[in-house]
């Protein structure tokens, strides 16, 4: 019982140190009460771990985008090959067939 006494006092003599109360109510502030709370920072830096993966992959679309331009505009036969697939293009001299298949069978 005298032990019980004895630290209770110093958890009450601890509690009465001013500046430990100034740090503890501070730190609640901080946490929880501020603009800057936790769960906004966590919410941020999710938010900017998403904006960098959207950034790395428009980067890489660029880069693969680039790269083609390139290749259409030094390769005669990857141009034609574009043309025809893309735009249907023909010679004068060809007929050209679309099939089209069904996809709801």
């Amino acid at each position: 019982m005298l032990n019980y006494s004895i630290q209770v006092k110093k958890v009450i003599s601890v509690l009465k140190n001013k500046y430990l109360l100034t740090l503890i109510a501070l730190t609640v502030w901080v946490v929880f009460f501020d603009k800057n709370d936790l769960r906004t920072q966590v919410d941020l830096r999710k938010q900017v771990k998403q904006l960098q993966e959207e950034r790395n992959y428009y980067a890489h679309e660029i880069a693969g985008i680039t790269s083609d331009i390139r290749e259409l505009n030094t390769n005669p036969k990857t141009l034609e090959k574009f043309a025809r697939e893309k735009y249907l293009m023909k010679r004068d001299d060809e007929d050209i067939f679309v099939i089209v298949t069904d996809s709801t069978k």
